[in-house]
């Protein structure tokens, strides 16, 4: 079953079980697929479509900063319920221990010695962790490693 099969299916469940909060996060993932299909005119395939939840995902984190600073605790509750929702689809997330033995693998592989070095350790990395991991946390990483 590809991944546009499962959201379809994850839909029709949901609405049946009058999940609201489920149903409008799939359908908001299934509007960004078919907007891009329309605007390429062509098939998404699972690794773009993960694409797309993982940008979504950060999308949401970053919603969540906002909406703490206003104090909006009821839009927090449901951003975090909609990106648990989103984390299904994605690939199991890495730890930032699994992140750390990356990088540092991946520093010695390019022989990175100081910070000047950061742009090419990241371009080594993330495709290493591509929709396991968010780039700002492997950013953050890399540069607590490389100081």
């Amino acid at each position: 079953m590809t991944l546009k099969d499962r959201l379809m299916e994850d839909l029709k469940a949901s609405m049946k079980n009058k999940n609201s909060i489920r149903k409008n996060t799939i359908t908001m993932v299934r509007a960004a697929i078919k907007q891009i299909e329309v605007d390429q005119r062509t098939e998404l395939e699972d690794e773009k479509i993960l694409e797309i939840i993982s940008k979504q995902l950060k999308e949401k984190k970053n919603a969540i900063e906002d909406f703490k600073k206003g104090e909006r605790q009821d839009l927090v509750d449901l951003t975090q319920k909609e990106m648990e929702i989103l984390l299904e689809y994605l690939p199991e997330q890495l730890t930032e221990e699994e992140i750390k033995e990356i990088v540092s693998k991946t520093i010695d592989e390019v022989n990175a010695k100081s910070m000047k070095d950061i742009g090419m350790v990241m371009k080594s990395v993330m495709p290493k962790v591509k929709g396991r991991a968010d780039g700002n946390t492997v950013n953050k990483i890399v540069r607590g490693i490389l100081k």
